[in-house]
């Protein structure tokens, strides 16, 4: 009897043994698996993310929230301040910039990325941008902030301002190049530490570089420039090549690649803030602190051919569209009593090679409260064109990250307008309709009387 009591304990053992094995290995599974969808690309960095240029739709991140060293990426704020002086008209690009004595001393390091400025030397807001654009020359970048600024450490405060205005949230500017502070001598920016440096997170880069080819899309005229002599003809003449070595003709090249910045020190490592395009769709790339100068380039290439290959956008709701079983809106004292409304714009949405964009994709419609009534009536006037609500669609099936900025979501918006006007009814109209209504209302009473004796 012991004996059948202890075999049957020794097979429910078993059994529990095995249905908690095939358990947990079943939750490693799809833990491995919601991993892998996560961080399929496994990017070799340590802060990364990937994102879509017009809607700032998120990809792929890791670690897009970790605070590390940006080194000359930190060049992309100047360019945004400059390029924003420019629109301004603060700065002309002919505006003339005599050498001060730290631009000059930082200049003639050759240890760092410079081109040599002559200490009585005058040179021109373009001829400075191109150097730090395309050979990221610190001492001109140094003299484009005392251009805008004054001195560097006025320019620092207008870095810093400019990223809470484009909410960058995490980030931190000691200076306008992205070097350590060490290197610049002792002349380093006030209220900067000797041996600080400029930080962001991948996702304030990926915001940074976002808002810099939107507001500036120009920007790329000077980036995607492979090589240029500076001060050609002069005996001044040095040869720039683009540190960003992914442009066609350099060693990494890549066909559809054409920015933004590179960086590279000690402590921030190697990055890359990449960009490319192909048939009118483009993708921004972040990379920071990967291990050497090449793998910057192979972790970029990686989310770029990821995006490129297997992302397009695809119109989900086209203009003019009726939504349904809200295809009209009743009209009150307007001659006519309803009128059509539809989607002022269409709705386009990037979708996954192999999805559907309606199972990715749901939509929801907002009444405009402030022009429709509460039982769901405009008033007479109407104007055509006026917005009645909002209809959007939002991501609720495969990998969602979201948005770059909390504007993105309004890409997957339309304005919900009405399709022609409808004016008021005059006096006559109107009190027809009220006799009419009036007359109606006796009747219908008077018929509920009539059923109710039967």
């Amino acid at each position: 009897m012991e004996v059948l009591v202890v075999k049957k304990l020794i097979q429910k053992s078993l059994i529990l043994s095995i249905i908690t094995t095939l358990f947990f290995s079943l939750f490693i599974n799809v833990s491995n698996f919601a991993h892998a969808e996560t961080d399929s690309l496994n990017i070799e960095a340590e802060g990364a993310i990937l994102i879509e240029a017009s809607t700032g739709k998120i990809l792929y991140e890791k670690n897009a929230d970790k605070m590390l060293g940006i080194a000359s990426m930190t060049k992309m704020m100047t360019e945004y301040l400059l390029l924003e002086a420019i629109a301004d008209k603060k700065v002309t690009w002919d505006q003339q910039y005599n050498v001060s004595e730290y631009v000059y001393k930082i200049s003639q390091n050759r240890s760092l990325s410079n081109v040599p400025l002559r200490a009585d030397g005058t040179y021109s807001v373009q001829e400075l941008y191109e150097a730090m654009a395309i050979y990221s020359a610190n001492g001109a970048t140094i003299a484009l902030a005392e251009v805008i600024a004054g001195s560097e450490t006025n320019f620092v405060k207008m870095m810093n301002e400019k990223g809470a205005e484009l909410g960058l949230e995490d980030y931190k500017f000691v200076n306008s190049t992205g070097l350590n502070n060490r290197d610049l001598i002792g002349m380093h920016p006030g209220g900067t530490g000797a041996e600080d440096e400029n930080e962001m997170t991948a996702r304030a880069t990926a915001r940074l570089s976002y808002h810099l080819l939107k507001d500036f899309p120009e920007i790329l005229d000077t980036a995607s420039i492979p090589k240029k002599k500076f001060r050609e003809g002069t005996d001044d003449e040095i040869d720039m090549s683009n540190w960003n070595w992914m442009l066609p003709g350099l060693v990494y090249q890549h066909p559809d690649v054409d920015g933004i910045k590179t960086g590279s020190t000690d402590y921030a490592g190697f990055g890359f803030t990449g960009t490319a395009e192909r048939e009118g769709v483009r993708y921004i790339t972040v990379v920071l602190k990967t291990n050497s100068y090449k793998a910057r380039f192979d972790e970029t290439r990686k989310m770029l051919d990821y995006a490129l290959g297997n992302y397009s956008f695809e119109e989900l709701y086209p203009e003019n569209y009726q939504i349904k079983n809200e295809e009209s809106l009743s009209v009150i004292k307007g001659k006519e009593k309803e009128v059509e409304v539809h989607t002022k714009t269409p709705i386009t949405v990037l979708v996954k090679r192999g999805e559907n964009a309606k199972d990715v994709y749901t939509s929801k419609y907002t009444v405009d409260k402030d022009t429709v009534t509460k039982d769901g009536k405009l008033t007479a006037p109407v104007k055509k064109g006026s917005k009645v609500g909002t209809f959007e669609v939002v991501n609720s099936g495969g990998l969602n990250l979201g948005y770059i900025t909390s504007e993105g979501q309004k890409s997957m918006q339309s304005d919900v307008v009405t399709a022609e006007k409808v004016e008021k009814a005059n006096w006559f109209v109107l009190m027809m309709r009220g006799i009419g209504g009036f007359f109606g209302n006796i009747w219908s009473s008077a018929a509920d009387g009539i059923k109710g004796l039967f």
